[in-house]
């Protein structure tokens, strides 16, 4: 699964994810002299999905920061005796993992995994709707 496709499949993460990559991009003109109407305008366009899903498929790693703000750790671990395989995990979350060539695509596996327990965590809850 692709950064568009987890996006798409779970709305509430991606917004989280959104949120946080605008967040980055306004920290990292704090001390530039933007004018705020600038900034603004950033706030009220967005990031749309094909551009933060570009980011994701890219470097993966770059979601760890959001996902731990949101209690989900992610471990990528380098398989005991081998030098070409990867095990990941996270934490909370299922202690299913895979072995994966290469770091990299350990990261992407986790993710998945990461940007599912994270909307999980967002959905209202039936008795919190009622």
């Amino acid at each position: 699964m692709n950064g568009l496709e987890l996006l798409e499949k779970y709305p509430l993460a991606a917004n989280v994810v959104r949120n946080w990559f605008m967040n980055q991009m306004l920290e990292s003109f704090k001390d530039e002299t933007v004018p705020d109407g600038f900034k603004q305008y950033m706030l009220e366009q967005g990031i749309e999905n094909d551009k933060v899903s570009i980011l994701i498929d890219v470097n993966p790693r770059v979601l760890f920061d959001v996902f731990d703000e949101n209690d989900i750790s992610i471990n990528i671990i380098r398989t005991n005796n081998s030098t070409e395989e990867w095990d990941w995990a996270l934490v909370p979350g299922p202690q299913e993992n895979s072995v994966c060539k290469s770091r990299k695509e350990a990261e992407l596996f986790a993710v998945k995994v990461a940007f599912e327990i994270l909307d999980n965590k967002l959905t209202p809850k039936e008795e919190e709707i009622n």
